[in-house]
């Protein structure tokens, strides 16, 4: 069950995570800066709802699975999720919140590529 329940959430976290490369991020681009900031305010509030669980619910399998049964599955996998989870804390939020404070778009997260 632990196993279906991680394989849900990556699975999710995937496709909304190339969801967002190709379509949300490029978008960015057709908004004037007021607009953008209305948008991404409401944009990043409903977003919340799918990330939040599916985030949530990949941390604690991975966290499970590495406790139940350290393998080298279980070890690759968690670094992978902790690099996915690093790059989004210490470079995507940041950019995020250059939006979100009504600062001029930072063409990089338009142009950036999750790992």
């Amino acid at each position: 069950m632990l196993d279906l329940i991680r394989l849900i959430c990556d699975t999710g976290l995937f496709v909304l995570i190339w969801m967002v490369q190709l379509i949300i991020y490029p978008s960015f681009t057709y908004y004037p800066h007021k607009n953008l900031y209305q948008w991404h305010n409401k944009y990043t509030k409903s977003i919340a709802i799918i990330v939040v669980p599916l985030m949530t619910g990949q941390l604690i399998t991975t966290t499970l699975q590495v406790y139940k049964e350290l393998d080298l599955y279980t070890l690759i996998s968690s670094v992978l999720v902790l690099s996915v989870w690093l790059s989004t804390f210490l470079k995507f939020v940041p950019l995020h919140n250059q939006i979100a404070n009504k600062t001029e778009i930072d063409k990089t997260l338009i142009k950036t590529k999750t790992p």
